[in-house]
C-alpha cells in the first residue's frame, strides 16, 4: 500500500525520525559476520572433528606395550644377552642354513613392539623366503632383550636358524615348550 492510498491520518507512530532506530517489534538487520559465521563452521570446524574421528577410529590399539614379562622365558639382562647371543655367520653359511631348514615347519611370527605391522612385515619377508605356513600375532608376554627366535626341539634348529638369517636376528634358543617355531620381535628388529 502506498501512502497515497492511506485512508488515515498520520498520528504519532508515522512520524519517524530520520536517522532513528526502528521501534516495536523491527529488529536491526543482521551484520555480515552473523551471516557468514554458519558457512565458516561448516568449512573448517565440521572437517576438523571428522579428521580427528577418523584418526582416533584407525589407530592400532592392538599393539599396546606390555609390561609383565612371560613365565615360561626369563629376561636375560643386557650382558648375559650380549654373552649368549651368537656371532653373525658369513653369507655362504647363510644360505646353507636356509637351504636345511624345512620350510614346512609351522611358524609364529609375535610383534613384541608398538609399531604396527611389524609381525605381518616379517611374515612377508618368511613366505618371500618359502616359508609356507607363517602366522602374524601380536605379542602379549613381557619385554625381551632383543629379538629372538625360539625353536621346540633339536632337529629344528636348522630351520630356526634359517629362520633367524632370512629376518636378520642374531639370538635363536631352543624352548621345549614351542611347537615349530616361535619367533618374537623387539625394538632393535629392523625390517
Amino acid at each position: 500500500m502506498s501512502k497515497g492510498e492511506y485512508t488515515y491520518p498520520e498520528d504519532e507512530f508515522d512520524a519517524v525520525e530520520r536517522h532513528s532506530v526502528p521501534r516495536g517489534v523491527h529488529r536491526a538487520p543482521h551484520s555480515r559476520w552473523t551471516r557468514v559465521r554458519p558457512f565458516l563452521v561448516v568449512l573448517v570446524v565440521a572437517p576438523a572433528l571428522a579428521y580427528g574421528a577418523v584418526t582416533y577410529w584407525s589407530m592400532d590399539r592392538s599393539a599396546a606395550p606390555v609390561v609383565q614379562a612371560p613365565a615360561q622365558t626369563p629376561v636375560a639382562t643386557p650382558a648375559e644377552s650380549a654373552a649368549k647371543t651368537p656371532v653373525a655367520t658369513p653369507s655362504h653359511t647363510a644360505s646353507a642354513s636356509a637351504s636345511a631348514a624345512d620350510l614346512s615347519t609351522a611358524v609364529a611370527v609375535f610383534n613384541g613392539t608398538a609399531r604396527a605391522g611389524l609381525a605381518g612385515d616379517a611374515a612377508k619377508v618368511l613366505t618371500g623366503a618359502g616359508w609356507k605356513s607363517v602366522k602374524p600375532e601380536n605379542y602379549t608376554g613381557g619385554k625381551l632383550a632383543s629379538s629372538t627366535v625360539y625353536y621346540g626341539t633339536a632337529k629344528l634348529e636348522a630351520t630356526a636358524r634359517g629362520a633367524a638369517d632370512a629376518l636378520k636376528i642374531t639370538t635363536v634358543k631352543l624352548d621345549a615348550s614351542v611347537h615349530g617355531l616361535k619367533i618374537i620381535l623387539e625394538d632393535d628388529y629392523k625390517p
